[in-house]
């Protein structure tokens, strides 16, 4: 398989998953309040869907900046890419269980929000498998560069997995401060953690 062909599997998932996020939000029905106050009961739905389109939004750009750098493609290579887009797919299930929930509080919010965490914790350990994979050597890359700036990078991009198992936690005390992380990592996310750039001193790779 092309890295092009991949890449345009992936771009296809993700696209049908980061659009499946809006159909949570219906209209409210009205029981003898107002429509804005209807409107706004429905705080949780606007949060889950705003964390997780920036969620997915990021995961897309950041599969994007691991696979400008790659040259070829191989059967593991395909294979972590799938487990990548399976539970990135899954995202929208957490979502529409937060946006049910989240607003009861108690034992229902602090549920749907650990279930939010874990699929995020097993989606970043796939990610982080993937580039792994690719940074291990140079078959993929062409050209690796030194084992300190591959370190550096692998740190940078898997840095997310701690925050997501610190929300999992967290989300059992207080569900919205868990969510918060959430976004905060998709805004670190937001800035380019995937890059692997080659160190221009030749005597780094002794190091």
């Amino acid at each position: 398989m092309t890295k092009s062909r991949l890449e345009a599997f992936s771009d296809g998932v993700l696209a049908i998953a980061i659009t499946l996020l809006v159909i949570e939000i219906r209209p409210p029905e009205l029981h003898g309040e107002t429509l804005a106050r209807a409107l706004w009961e429905q705080w949780p739905s606007y949060v889950a869907y705003v964390v997780s389109f920036l969620t997915i939004g990021v995961i897309w750009l950041n599969h994007h900046r691991v696979f400008t750098q790659v040259v070829r493609v191989d059967g593991p290579l395909l294979v972590l890419n799938l487990n990548l887009l399976l539970w990135t797919a899954l995202i929208p299930f957490p979502t529409a269980v937060v946006a049910d929930y989240l607003g009861e509080g108690g034992e229902p919010a602090r549920t749907a929000v650990a279930l939010y965490g874990a699929v995020f914790i097993v989606m970043s350990l796939s990610f982080g498998g993937l580039f792994t994979w690719i940074t291990r050597d140079d078959r993929l890359l062409d050209q690796l560069p030194p084992p300190a700036v591959v370190r550096a990078a692998r740190l940078r991009f898997t840095a997310g997995l701690v925050v997501y198992v610190i929300a999992f936690g967290l989300s059992w005390v207080s569900p919205l401060a868990a969510l918060s992380l959430h976004g905060a990592m998709a805004l670190y996310y937001a800035f380019d953690q995937a890059s692997v750039s080659a160190n221009p001193d030749p005597d780094a790779r002794s190091r």
